[in-house]
């Protein structure tokens, strides 16, 4: 029994030096989980707020934590075409098929990204816009190096129209544990689901993530309209050429010369 208790405290010991590793949970919510988009609507502020729990104070302390979050809009399939202007006409030489583009993206984080992880973590976790990879199925045979310049101009035309976006340093914990994200969402904020994403980083090392839906709806006259276009095509249809043909005769009465 003596040799046992003997074997036993070293190992004991040895738990107390060397205590289990942490495992950091956290969870998020949004200050609202719909965006109603009007005539008037010129764009509008999210605010992610989260909780870190089991966290190690001494690396909060250090700072030794980061936190990206991502705002993705609904995913789309598109089509980006090559035009090259010959004998004064604008002629498509080339095009590439995407799927499932989101239809924008903003960010923020708590540091420059290049601080935060390496390169190949951020690509594979599609966090930055110059680390979005979409997937291409050819319309015809491209080069590789094609390919990839059309992606990087859906990239390019995503941040002119401000639908792409990042920032650093716009999230802040406003105590040990507690942190706020705030994204500036742009005036043309595509309708449909969105999705928040919240990353977590420890020194480097990717923790966990967390996501929750956001919904952006039409509301108002834009809203019926759009509501009776998907439910009766046909006769928005015959309403949109009526209202064409109207509009074009009562122009040339108005503008008619005597």
């Amino acid at each position: 029994m003596a040799a046992a208790l003997v074997l036993l405290l070293p190992a004991a010991a040895l738990a107390q030096d060397n205590p289990a590793p942490l495992t950091e949970t956290f969870e998020i919510g949004l200050s609202t989980e719909t965006i109603s988009v009007g005539t008037n609507f010129g764009g509008s502020r999210l605010v992610v707020f989260g909780a870190l729990d089991n966290a190690d104070q001494r690396l909060v302390r250090q700072g030794r934590y980061d936190i990206v979050v991502i705002l993705e809009g609904p995913r789309r399939d598109i089509v980006v075409r090559e035009k090259e202007r010959t004998l004064g006409l604008w002629i498509n030489r080339a095009a590439e098929r995407f799927n499932g583009v989101p239809s924008s993206y903003s960010l923020v984080s708590t540091r420059p990204l290049r601080d935060i992880a390496p390169a190949v973590t951020l690509r594979q976790l599609d966090i930055g816009v110059e680390n979005l990879e979409f997937d291409a199925p050819s319309l015809r045979t491209v080069r590789p190096e094609r390919k990839a310049e059309f992606s990087d101009a859906v990239k390019r035309l995503g941040e002119q129209s401000a639908l792409y976006g990042q920032t650093s340093g716009g999230i802040e914990f406003v105590s040990a544990t507690l942190f706020r994200a705030n994204l500036q969402l742009p005036a043309d904020l595509p309708v449909g689901r969105h999705v928040a994403r919240a990353i977590l980083f420890r020194e480097g090392i990717f923790v966990r993530e967390r996501s929750k839906d956001l919904w952006v709806v039409k509301t108002g006259v834009e809203s019926q309209i759009s509501r009776f276009a998907a439910t009766n095509g046909f006769f928005y249809g015959l309403l949109a050429v009526g209202v064409a043909v109207f509009t074009g005769w009562f122009g040339r009465l108005v503008f008619k010369r005597d």
